[in-house]
Parts: structure tokens; C-alpha cells; sequence
């Protein structure tokens, strides 16, 4: 059985219009809300994955040192910035087989598609820090199609 956690990155500030999209760090209720869903997330990822944009990398950072999880241990994926669903799909699929749960930090709109071509069961849009958990009835990553929508939190639920 493999886990994956797909999670749109925190609330980002858009007040200096000189930063690159890609540098555009959390404001301040991206990083309360990052906190407060990583505080209360009940379970523990055996690999973390992220889009290189600061948001994306700052929203793992968060989950990660609330979970315990070695920061350093972060994978950074290229593939998931300014990219399509068949990216992400590529890199969701090319996950060594020794992790079951898995955490990808990414953006929108791409991860809700993601996110609802894998369970068709999305009922609406990934908010912002919006944690989808999916279940997969396989042990290889590259097997997997259709998953069981087990989990849709974020921090206005």
C-alpha cells in the first residue's frame, strides 16, 4: 500500500513585485497556516518531495520540522514548478519503491489536477496549504492509476 500526500504550498506574499515568481516567500498567514496543519497532520512520511519555488520549499520546511523529518533529507524536484500533470505524474512515478508514505509540495492549478486525475473524487480546489492524502493499492509506484481519496484537509475546514 502506498501513501501519498499531495499539498498545495502556504499562502505566499505578493508584496514586492521586483521577486520572481519562484522567489516569492510565505506571508505571514501562510506561515501560521503551515504550522497549524503540520502540527495537527497525523502521519509520518518516509520521503519528502518539492518544487524548487521558495513558497513550495518553505511549506516543507515547516512540515518537516514539526514531523521530525530530516530537512535535509528533502528531494527537490525541477519538474514540479510551471509544469503539467504528466511531470508530476512522471515524478510520482520514478519514487524509489522503499517509501510508502510520500509528500509532494507543489502549486496550482497543476497539483489539483493531479489530485483529482488521481481519485476523481476531488469535491473542489486545493486551497492553499490544502493536504490531499491518497491511498494506492500497489507496492511499485510506477503501478499506480486510480487511488482512494482517504484525506482532504486544509486550514479553513
Amino acid at each position: 500500500m502506498k501513501k501519498l500526500f499531495l499539498i498545495r504550498h502556504a499562502k505566499s506574499d505578493w508584496t514586492n513585485p521586483e521577486l520572481k515568481d519562484i522567489e516569492r516567500y510565505l506571508n505571514e498567514r501562510g506561515y501560521s497556516n503551515a504550522n497549524r496543519m503540520s502540527s495537527t497532520f497525523n502521519y509520518t512520511p518516509d520521503l519528502i518531495i518539492s518544487s524548487p519555488a521558495i513558497r513550495a520549499i518553505s511549506t516543507a520546511l515547516i512540515f518537516a520540522r514539526n514531523m521530525h523529518y530530516n530537512a535535509n533529507n528533502i528531494c527537490i524536484k525541477q519538474e514540479l514548478y510551471e509544469s503539467s500533470v504528466q511531470d508530476y505524474l512522471s515524478v510520482i512515478k520514478a519514487i524509489d519503491n522503499q517509501f510508502e508514505t510520500v509528500m509532494l509540495f507543489a502549486h496550482n492549478p497543476t497539483i489539483t489536477d493531479v489530485a483529482q486525475h488521481l481519485t476523481q473524487a476531488l469535491p473542489m480546489e486545493m486551497p492553499t496549504c490544502g493536504i490531499v492524502g491518497i491511498s494506492f493499492d500497489v507496492s511499485d509506484w510506477k503501478k499506480i492509476e486510480q487511488g482512494e481519496l482517504f484525506l482532504f484537509d486544509y486550514p479553513k475546514k
